[in-house]
């Protein structure tokens, strides 16, 4: 029998769920989730001081690092869950539902040998939706 993973994720929130199979249909149960609080502090450092226009872009350009380098994290942390995974054998297939941004930093740092086990992407962010929208979401066949 094969485990089928769903992992659901966004920069700032991940659920990874395990496909039950019935003899009528597939479910979802939930196996672990994961949050990443992005640093207050550093984020009311950078925008605490907007008192000049000229500053305002410096903030900008400084916040969309942080906020980039935090998605980066993140998604380094779900990455190496799901490879220890995979070494352990807890599932045969996975399947990714993250927006665009997310999900290239989750293909980018997924093991060469844990991407093979990917069998499908969604680029959505599902992340806070009801279980019936991941369901419906979710390829036809595998």
């Amino acid at each position: 029998m094969s485990k089928i993973w769903v992992v659901v994720a966004e920069s700032s929130r991940a659920k990874i769920y395990e496909v039950e199979k019935t003899e009528s249909k597939k479910s979802l149960k939930e196996i672990t989730g994961f949050t990443h609080s992005i640093n207050r502090s550093h984020y009311q450092h950078l925008s605490g001081n907007r008192q000049k226009e000229s500053r305002h872009s410096q903030l900008s350009g400084s916040l969309d690092t942080h906020k980039s380098h935090e998605r980066t994290e993140f998604a380094r942390t779900i990455s190496e869950h799901l490879n220890s995974a995979r070494n352990k054998g807890q599932f045969s297939k996975l399947i990714l539902m993250s927006p665009p941004k997310f999900l290239g930093d989750l293909r980018k740092n997924l093991g060469h040998e844990t991407n093979k086990y990917v069998i499908s992407e969604i680029d959505k962010n599902l992340v806070r939706h009801p279980l019936k929208d991941i369901q419906d979401h979710m390829p036809t066949r595998y």
